[in-house]
Protein backbone atom coordinates (compact mmCIF):
# COMPACT_ATOMS: atom_id res chain seq x y z
CA UNK A 1 0.00 0.00 0.00
CA UNK A 2 1.82 3.60 -0.63
CA UNK A 3 1.88 5.70 1.86
CA UNK A 4 3.02 9.19 2.41
CA UNK A 5 7.02 9.25 2.93
CA UNK A 6 6.40 11.18 6.29
CA UNK A 7 4.32 8.03 7.49
CA UNK A 8 6.99 6.13 7.24
CA UNK A 9 9.21 4.91 10.32
CA UNK A 10 13.06 5.89 10.53
CA UNK A 11 13.80 2.21 10.36
CA UNK A 12 12.00 1.50 7.09
CA UNK A 13 14.08 -0.26 4.15
CA UNK A 14 15.27 1.85 1.16
CA UNK A 15 17.00 0.75 -2.09
CA UNK A 16 18.22 3.30 -4.28
CA UNK A 17 18.29 3.07 -7.94
CA UNK A 18 20.13 5.58 -9.79
CA UNK A 19 20.03 6.39 -13.61
CA UNK A 20 22.94 6.81 -15.67
CA UNK A 21 21.65 10.27 -17.04
CA UNK A 22 19.67 12.82 -15.63
CA UNK A 23 15.46 12.22 -16.16
CA UNK A 24 13.68 14.73 -17.58
CA UNK A 25 10.59 16.51 -15.71
CA UNK A 26 8.29 14.63 -17.41
CA UNK A 27 9.93 11.23 -16.92
CA UNK A 28 10.01 12.37 -13.06
CA UNK A 29 6.48 12.60 -13.11
CA UNK A 30 5.35 9.48 -15.08
CA UNK A 31 7.93 7.33 -12.91
CA UNK A 32 6.33 8.79 -9.63
CA UNK A 33 3.35 7.28 -11.20
CA UNK A 34 4.65 3.87 -11.85
CA UNK A 35 6.12 4.11 -8.41
CA UNK A 36 2.61 4.55 -5.98
CA UNK A 37 1.08 2.14 -8.69
CA UNK A 38 3.72 -0.47 -7.75
CA UNK A 39 3.74 0.32 -3.61
CA UNK A 40 0.03 0.21 -4.07
CA UNK A 41 0.39 -3.29 -4.84
CA UNK A 42 4.15 -4.37 -3.53
CA UNK A 43 3.18 -7.63 -1.25
CA UNK A 44 5.05 -10.02 0.60
CA UNK A 45 3.75 -13.44 1.36
CA UNK A 46 0.31 -11.63 0.14
CA UNK A 47 0.13 -9.48 2.95
CA UNK A 48 0.17 -5.25 1.62
CA UNK A 49 4.03 -4.10 2.16
CA UNK A 50 3.35 -0.19 3.68
CA UNK A 51 6.02 1.57 1.14
CA UNK A 52 6.73 4.30 -0.46
CA UNK A 53 8.57 5.33 -3.73
CA UNK A 54 10.01 8.59 -5.54
CA UNK A 55 12.46 10.09 -7.59
CA UNK A 56 15.37 12.54 -6.39
CA UNK A 57 17.24 14.90 -8.05
CA UNK A 58 16.43 13.78 -10.89
CA UNK A 59 18.63 10.87 -11.13
CA UNK A 60 17.66 8.67 -8.41
CA UNK A 61 14.61 6.17 -8.17
CA UNK A 62 14.29 5.25 -4.41
CA UNK A 63 11.57 2.54 -2.99
CA UNK A 64 11.23 2.31 0.93
CA UNK A 65 9.79 -0.45 2.72
CA UNK A 66 8.18 0.08 6.41
CA UNK A 67 8.96 -3.45 8.11
CA UNK A 68 6.77 -2.06 11.25
CA UNK A 69 3.72 -3.60 9.38
CA UNK A 70 5.71 -6.89 7.16
CA UNK A 71 8.73 -7.51 6.57
CA UNK A 72 9.97 -6.88 2.86
CA UNK A 73 10.47 -10.86 1.78
CA UNK A 74 13.44 -11.97 -0.65
CA UNK A 75 10.31 -12.82 -3.15
CA UNK A 76 9.06 -8.84 -2.37
CA UNK A 77 12.66 -7.59 -3.28
CA UNK A 78 12.66 -9.70 -6.31
CA UNK A 79 9.24 -8.29 -7.13
CA UNK A 80 10.56 -4.85 -7.02
CA UNK A 81 14.18 -5.50 -8.73
CA UNK A 82 11.60 -6.60 -11.66
CA UNK A 83 9.49 -3.60 -11.25
CA UNK A 84 13.07 -1.66 -11.81
CA UNK A 85 13.90 -3.53 -14.47
CA UNK A 86 10.62 -2.50 -16.55
CA UNK A 87 11.55 0.92 -15.70
CA UNK A 88 14.58 0.57 -17.52
CA UNK A 89 13.13 -0.45 -20.49
CA UNK A 90 10.63 1.77 -20.25
CA UNK A 91 12.63 4.81 -19.60
CA UNK A 92 15.87 3.60 -21.71
CA UNK A 93 18.11 3.94 -18.28
CA UNK A 94 20.10 1.89 -16.75
CA UNK A 95 19.68 1.45 -13.01
CA UNK A 96 21.75 -1.21 -11.92
CA UNK A 97 25.06 0.24 -12.43
CA UNK A 98 27.12 0.78 -9.37
CA UNK A 99 30.47 2.01 -10.78
CA UNK A 100 28.71 5.72 -11.27
CA UNK A 101 30.18 8.20 -8.90
CA UNK A 102 27.40 11.26 -8.17
CA UNK A 103 28.45 14.38 -6.44
CA UNK A 104 27.41 17.90 -6.04
CA UNK A 105 29.50 20.29 -7.31
CA UNK A 106 30.93 23.03 -5.26
CA UNK A 107 28.62 21.88 -2.79
CA UNK A 108 25.52 23.60 -5.05
CA UNK A 109 22.99 21.64 -6.79
CA UNK A 110 24.43 20.86 -9.85
CA UNK A 111 25.84 17.08 -10.04
CA UNK A 112 28.21 15.90 -11.80
CA UNK A 113 29.13 12.20 -12.62
CA UNK A 114 32.10 9.92 -13.36
CA UNK A 115 33.24 6.16 -12.90
CA UNK A 116 34.44 5.09 -9.36
CA UNK A 117 38.16 4.41 -11.00
CA UNK A 118 38.49 8.50 -11.78
CA UNK A 119 38.00 9.43 -8.33
CA UNK A 120 41.68 9.16 -7.50
CA UNK A 121 42.54 11.31 -10.57
CA UNK A 122 39.86 13.93 -10.15
CA UNK A 123 40.85 14.20 -6.35
CA UNK A 124 44.24 14.58 -7.16
CA UNK A 125 43.58 17.20 -9.94
CA UNK A 126 40.97 19.03 -6.97
CA UNK A 127 38.39 18.56 -9.24
CA UNK A 128 36.87 16.98 -5.57
CA UNK A 129 38.30 17.26 -2.45
CA UNK A 130 37.15 16.16 1.29
CA UNK A 131 34.33 18.60 1.48
CA UNK A 132 32.56 17.68 -2.08
CA UNK A 133 29.25 16.10 -0.93
CA UNK A 134 29.09 12.77 -2.87
CA UNK A 135 25.62 10.66 -2.82
CA UNK A 136 25.97 7.39 -0.78
CA UNK A 137 23.50 4.85 -2.28
CA UNK A 138 24.52 2.49 -0.14
CA UNK A 139 22.57 3.57 3.19
CA UNK A 140 19.58 1.11 4.14
CA UNK A 141 17.28 3.22 6.27
CA UNK A 142 14.73 6.10 5.80
CA UNK A 143 17.22 7.45 8.87
CA UNK A 144 20.50 7.11 7.06
CA UNK A 145 18.55 8.11 3.62
CA UNK A 146 17.78 11.60 5.63
CA UNK A 147 20.91 12.20 7.72
CA UNK A 148 23.75 10.26 5.28
CA UNK A 149 22.95 9.95 1.79
CA UNK A 150 24.63 12.97 1.13
CA UNK A 151 27.94 13.33 2.91
CA UNK A 152 31.59 15.24 2.21
CA UNK A 153 33.87 12.57 0.55
CA UNK A 154 36.03 12.68 3.68
CA UNK A 155 32.90 10.77 5.69
CA UNK A 156 32.36 7.85 2.44
CA UNK A 157 33.17 5.22 1.32
CA UNK A 158 34.62 6.42 -1.77
CA UNK A 159 37.45 8.09 0.11
CA UNK A 160 39.30 5.19 -0.44
CA UNK A 161 39.45 5.58 -3.99
CA UNK A 162 40.28 9.06 -4.27
CA UNK A 163 43.50 8.52 -2.22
Amino acid sequence: MFVPFDALSDDSKVWIYQADRPLTEDECLRIRNDLAAFADEWTAHNVALHAHGDVFHHRFIVLFADERYQNASGCSVDRSVHFIEQLERAYQISLFGRTQVIWRKDGSALMETAELNELANLYQSGAIADSTLMFDNLVNTKKQFASAWVKPLQESWYKRFAG
